[in-house]
Parts: C-alpha cells; sequence; structure tokens
C-alpha cells in the first residue's frame, strides 16, 4: 500500500525499478533484533518495505543521526518508497513521533542494488529514547507513574500497546499514583500529557511534570514527614489486635496536631506544622499505617456535597471507612458503606475497596 502518494519526492525519481510497497498493510512494531548490518552498524540491508521501515526505526532506537541502507531490489520505486517509509515513521509509528523532527535521504544506483544515505534529526535526546519504559493496562501504567511522583522525576514516557484512553485518562490515573505514596505526595505537580502518534493501539505517552516546591525542599520534607510517621507507628505497634492499631494510630496523627479546615494537604503539614486539611490527615494516616504494614487507601470524595479526604483501612478480611476530621476523643470509628452513604459521604466505588458488613464487632457506630 503507497502511503501519500503524489508527494513531491525529496531526490531525483531512480527508472526501471519495481515498488517495495507492494504488500499488504501490517501494523508496524520495533523489533529487539536489528536489521542485517553490511561492513558496520550504520549500513543496513533491507529487502522489502517492512525492512526498510524496521531498519529506520532501528536507527533511531540507536540515535543514529547518518546512516546508510542498501536496498536490494529493482530501483524503479525506491524513492516514492523511501519517501512513504518516512513519513510512515515519523507520523504513524510511536517511537518516530515521539522522537523524530523529519528524515532526509539521498539515493544513488550501484550496480547490484540502491543505496539510501539517511539522515535524521531528532527532537528528543538517545537518553529520552532510551529511558522509555514499555507498559500494558491500568495497573502497569499506574505503577510506572507512581515510581515516577516518588523520585519527584520530572518526566515519565511510556510505550503502551493496545491503548484507547485519552489524556485524561492518563491524568487520572496520575491523581491515583499521587495518592498511592503519602511521603511523596507534598503538593499535587502539574502535568501536560502528550500522546505520540495523535491515534492508534500503540503510543507513547509523554507525561512532564512541574513540582510545586524545588527538588531538595521536597526531599528534606518527604524526610522529616517519614521519620515523625515511623515515631508515630510506634505508638500502635504494641497492640496486637487490628483495631486498637489503626485507632492508635489515628489518634497519634490527631496528637500531632489536628485537624485544620484551611491548613495545608500533605502529611508533612499533618505530622509537623500543627495540623492539616482533611487530605493532609489523610495522607498522614496512610503514611503510619505503611509502617505498621496496614493496608490504607486515601479517599477522594465528597461530605455533604463538598469535596472531603478521608482513608479505607484494610481489618485482615474487610475494610472500613475512617475520617479523622469527625474525630473526638470519645467517637473513634471504623464505618461501613452504608454507614457513610447515610452519613452523607460519596466517592467513587470502582476505586476504592468495598467495606462491607461481615464483622458487626469492628463497628464503631
Amino acid at each position: 500500500m503507497r502511503l501519500l502518494a503524489g508527494m513531491t519526492a525529496l531526490c531525483t525519481l531512480l527508472s526501471g525499478c519495481a515498488s517495495l510497497l507492494n504488500r499488504e498493510y501490517v501494523s508496524v512494531t520495533t523489533h529487539n533484533m536489528a536489521p542485517t548490518a553490511e561492513g558496520d552498524s550504520s549500513t543496513l540491508r533491507a529487502e522489502s518495505y517492512q525492512e526498510l521501515v524496521n531498519a529506520l526505526l532501528y536507527f533511531i532506537t540507536q540515535g543514529t543521526e547518518e546512516g546508510s541502507i542498501r536496498l536490494y531490489v529493482d530501483a524503479e520505486d525506491v524513492e516514492a518508497d523511501l519517501e512513504a517509509a518516512c513519513l510512515e515513521v515519523v507520523q504513524e509509528d510511536p517511537l518516530g513521533a515521539y522522537a523524530v523532527e523529519f528524515i532526509k535521504y539521498s539515493v544513488s544506483s550501484v550496480v547490484t542494488y540502491c543505496e539510501a544515505d539517511v539522515q535524521i534529526t531528532y527532537r528528543r535526546t538517545k537518553e529520552q529514547i532510551d529511558s522509555i519504559v514499555s507498559a500494558t493496562g491500568t495497573s502497569a501504567i499506574r505503577g510506572e507513574l507512581e515510581e515516577a511522583l516518588a523520585a519527584f522525576a520530572t518526566e515519565c514516557v511510556l510505550r503502551i500497546s493496545y491503548f484507547s484512553g485519552d489524556t485524561d485518562y492518563i491524568l487520572d490515573l496520575m491523581r491515583q499514583a499521587y495518592y498511592a505514596n503519602p511521603s511523596a505526595a507534598l503538593g499535587m505537580p502539574e502535568a501536560t500529557v502528550s500522546l505520540y502518534p495523535d491515534s492508534g493501539q500503540q503510543r507513547i505517552v509523554e507525561v512532564v511534570l512541574s513540582y510545586p516546591l524545588e527538588l531538595p525542599e521536597l526531599k528534606r520534607r518527604q524526610t522529616l514527614a517519614e521519620q515523625e510517621a515511623e515515631q508515630l507507628s510506634r505508638q500502635a505497634a504494641p497492640h496486637t489486635e487490628i483495631r486498637s492499631q489503626i485507632l492508635t494510630a489515628g489518634q497519634a496523627v490527631l496528637n500531632a496536631g489536628g485537624y485544620v479546615p484551611d491548613g495545608g494537604s500533605t502529611a508533612y503539614h499533618a505530622l509537623l506544622t500543627g495540623g492539616a486539611d482533611s487530605e493532609g490527615l489523610a495522607l498522614a494516616m496512610a503514611l503510619v499505617c505503611q509502617y505498621l504494614d496496614i493496608p490504607c487507601q486515601v479517599v477522594q470524595g465528597t461530605q455533604a456535597g463538598e469535596p472531603h479526604f478521608w482513608n479505607v483501612v484494610s481489618m485482615g478480611e474487610f475494610w472500613r471507612h475512617l475520617d479523622l476530621t469527625g474525630w473526638g476523643q470519645q467517637n473513634q470509628s471504623l464505618f461501613t458503606d452504608e454507614a457513610f452513604q447515610t452519613a452523607g459521604y460519596t466517592w467513587d466505588t470502582a476505586l476504592v475497596p468495598q467495606c462491607r458488613t461481615f464483622d458487626t464487632t469492628a463497628e464503631g457506630n
């Protein structure tokens, strides 16, 4: 199938050859095996259109700026085939669309082959190309975003197969990843998401992150929050019953500063600056639970129609809701879904473990 036929060739058209483009359409993927080289790695051999495309992609994976491809075919439409292959790589292949600005070439005819001298101009560095991580499926994508946020990385680039989402889908996963690592959740970074190419099931997703604080300050606050959370966890650790551990940990978080509706929104604020809002308390509770090896998730939802954060914690065989903002000295409670809904809470049930009534002795209400 000839792509973009009729466009002006970049070099003089050679005569007397058969086209490489007489083929069924196939989806192009990057192969781990290098194309056949002739003499050195900057000169590759191609005997079909697909091998020509693969050769160009191999150059890109290697960061090659100048290379040659020897085409062992009749020379009739070699330049049109080269033009189509270059456009396919730059516009349709995820790696080419992400990494390459444009490709130029010139063609010379030798006795038994045509040789294309290729020049590739990049928009990304070799280090950026090498840092691309393959990830397929929601869990894998979110996991890579979690690692990037935990390290305060400024960029995360993923090659995703069978991708049917959009930029909002990636941003939603990034928000989930942010709350999954409470010590590094020190202010939601601004995120710019770009997809390469614009459509298709195989895409490269580039997420550029900008944090509200400089890296040294982020690391300082992270270290202090972790140290304080570990110390608070020691108050709950001696308890042998999980419910007692959770309630003791919750009270320890409140004792560190308490609920301040207009306070900061991080575990650092909750544990070290005299209190935090609902988001900060939920992150602090999740962080303390990490040191107790108690699964604990931050939940973003509403309470009485207003944005609100709280936790769900694992009681072993079941989960319960916990909202530190509603605690008093005599009202330490863990709740089922039904009880929380009755109290005016709403949340995305697809993202939160169900809190069913399996053991009424674990209820605080």
